[in-house]
Order: C-alpha cells, then structure tokens, then sequence
C-alpha cells in the first residue's frame, strides 16, 4: 500500500521506512525486520529513524524485551484512492 502521498517527497529512505511500516502496520517491525525490509545502510535506516520519530511521524514501543516500530495512524492512506500518483511512481524508479 504505502505511505500517503503527503509523505513521499521526503528523502528516500524516509519514504522507504515509512513503506514498510505502512506495510506491517498491525504488527509493526523490529530493526531487523525493518533493516530486511529497506534497502539502504543501517547508517541511513538510523538517521531515517530518528528524523521520522522527531517528526512524530512513527511509534516505539518496547514490550517483552522488545522494540517495535509503527507508523502514526496519519501517515497511512485512508483508502485505495490515496496510492501514490504515476508521477511518484515515475520519481521513484528515475534517478533525479
């Protein structure tokens, strides 16, 4: 599904972030999971992360010895109408 169009003109690996957790939004992701998931540098994932937890844009949440990210409940489309427009589409596999 993805991240709502709102969201997309952030930097990649935000958007990738916010992806795959608008993707496993009722479990969420540990690190791991989240680290499989995106492809970039654990670098870059912790930069994202922290940018995107300023922006209050994700949650953590620590229960069993273990810590899961979700996205805010704003960041995820309402609906299929919100999918991200051919011109998103186009931006994301064109290197600009």
């Amino acid at each position: 599904m993805g991240v709502k169009s709102t969201y997309r003109d952030r930097d990649d690996t935000d958007v990738a972030v916010l992806d795959a957790l608008v993707d496993n939004r009722d479990d969420g992701l540990t690190i791991f999971e989240l680290r499989a998931s995106v492809d970039a540098s654990i670098d870059e994932i912790e930069t994202s992360l922290a940018t995107l937890k300023s922006d209050d844009l994700i949650r953590v949440t620590d229960t069993d010895s273990e810590t899961r990210l979700y996205p805010r409940d704003r960041v995820i489309p309402d609906d299929e109408t919100d999918q991200p427009s051919l011109t998103d589409v186009v931006r994301e596999k064109l290197p600009f």
